[in-house]
């Protein structure tokens, strides 16, 4: 028996040692329900995980729309390393100069070059690992931007995962499955993960790709799953049914659930070794993970 405890424990160990980086990535976080359970439940996660690297989808967080500069801190305060964001990015017009000088923000890399801040950007964990976070925003029923899988194409021309860096992240801020599903598999084996954001209800496909590469359709929201989306009901409803636009949608208030995905990488390829959902808190019945 002694000789077989010996035999598991090399194994075991050899599969750790290929374990690298461990990345969170939580899907879009909207209003202040939003915000208070991502609070609520980092600790947990933080602690239940042990994580190099956390990313977080603000383009909702102020009051549902856009996110502001004091809200950026304050996700950074609480150990967010990088926030991306999407269609709503500009609505809080503050945001615009905040941009310019805080790198750990990033907006679709799809928009035109003159626009304020940049679409992807290169981080390092404290261990030193190399981390390259890029997103871009789809074509498909969205405000028409560059071509995103052009535009994907000439930001991963220059970098290679396993040689340059440890880890790639791409969020793809999409409305068709189908856009973010082809994205997922045009970059399989190029990219740790690609992870889909915007229509805020996590989708059970959570894989890896024969290539290697982590995907989800959508992580899903940070948000009161007891609404239309993120948003309070009643005004929602009344939209579709009378097909007037005069009330103002609101963020629900109730408690929120917490969605997003843990990635492992490998330590020598960068590429997916696991990838599950992580659902927490509110409405939603909670992931169980290993």
């Amino acid at each position: 028996m002694q000789w077989l405890q010996k035999k598991v424990s090399t194994i075991l160990a050899k599969i750790k040692a290929r374990n690298g980086m461990k990345i969170i990535y939580l899907g879009d976080v909207v209003g202040k329900s939003g915000r208070t359970a991502v609070m609520k439940h980092l600790p947990m996660l933080r602690e239940k995980y042990n994580f190099d690297f956390l990313i977080l989808n603000g383009e909702n967080a102020a009051h549902g729309f856009g996110i502001t500069p004091r809200i950026c801190e304050e996700f950074f305060e609480a150990g967010i390393n990088v926030i991306t964001l999407g269609n709503h990015a500009w609505d809080k017009r503050e945001i615009l100069n905040y941009i310019q000088k805080e790198n750990r923000l990033i907006r679709p890399l799809n928009y035109p070059e003159n626009t304020p801040g940049k679409g992807s950007e290169l981080y390092k964990t404290r261990s030193g690992d190399k981390i390259f976070v890029a997103q871009v925003m789809g074509c498909l029923f969205m405000k028409p931007l560059e071509n995103p899988f052009n535009e994907v194409e000439k930001c991963l021309s220059k970098i290679t995962l396993g040689v340059d860096v440890n880890c790639i992240i791409l969020d793809i801020h999409a409305e068709a499955t189908s856009e973010k599903m082809a994205m997922g598999q045009y970059l399989d084996g190029r990219v740790s993960m690609v992870i889909g954001s915007h229509t805020h209800i996590p989708t059970a496909d959570t894989q890896i790709l024969p290539g290697g590469t982590a995907y989800q359709t959508d992580a899903g929201m940070c948000g009161d799953y007891d609404s239309v989306i993120g948003m309070k009901k009643e005004p929602s409803v009344n939209r579709f049914m009378q097909k007037l636009d005069d009330q103002r949608l609101e963020p629900a208030e109730g408690e929120a659930t917490v969605c997003g995905v843990l990635l492992e990488t490998d330590d020598t390829s960068g590429l997916a070794v696991r990838v599950h959902a992580i659902r927490v808190g509110g409405r939603l019945t909670a992931t169980k993970t290993a």
